[in-house]
């Protein structure tokens, strides 16, 4: 069988090179998990992870997408399990917070007028204050219950839908829904007392 040289062409640029991938994409894969995870060493963890895993696959590596693309699915696939983990390990928590039982709502569903919530002043600020906000947000997510924070995580920063949630974290639509609402209660209580 007769090899072209525009076969050969493309057979070489879908070939993965693993020796580029630390100094292509190490930072892009840091950064990747950082803002998913919040937690630098747990994120330098999982990029380290995500290297090793494409290294035992790299002859699966079709060219089908960019090796950028495919290290981030794989790093992807990875955040998940951390998810999952940390949602095992407090499935039997009390999902009691001191703040989430308190009754934020009058009986006709109204907000109760001292619980209302606060203008965050965020429309219009700059981007030093900006990044200062979402510092102050992140701090606050950490103060979270690991379930809690990882289905807020899912749901908001990932923004995957509630059924893939529920399935991957193996909880009912209605917990999710419960801690939704009380992950939201605590981090705006949180901004209103960090923030305004």
């Amino acid at each position: 069988m007769n090899v072209t040289k525009e076969a050969r062409l493309h057979h070489e640029s879908v070939t993965a090179q693993p020796h580029l991938w630390i100094d292509s994409y190490a930072d892009y894969l840091y950064s990747y998990a950082m803002y998913r995870i919040k937690d630098e060493e747990t994120a330098r963890d999982l990029v380290q992870e995500t290297f090793l895993a494409a290294l035992q696959k790299v002859d699966t590596f079709e060219g089908k997408s960019s090796e950028k693309t495919w290290l981030t699915a794989i790093l992807k696939y990875k955040i998940i399990d951390v998810y999952r983990t940390k949602s095992r390990t407090v499935a039997a928590m009390d999902c009691t917070h001191a703040i989430a039982s308190k009754n934020f709502f009058q009986e006709d569903g109204h907000w109760n007028v001292e619980d209302r919530p606060a203008a965050f002043g965020i429309e219009h600020i700059d981007k030093l204050e900006h990044k200062e906000f979402e510092n102050i947000l992140v701090k606050c997510m950490q103060k979270l219950p690991a379930l809690w924070m990882t289905v807020f995580n899912m749901k908001f920063m990932e923004e995957e839908h509630a059924e893939k949630i529920c399935s991957e974290l193996k909880i009912s639509s209605g917990n999710y829904w419960v801690i939704i609402h009380r992950a939201k209660v605590n981090i705006r209580a949180c901004l209103q007392k960090n923030w305004l």
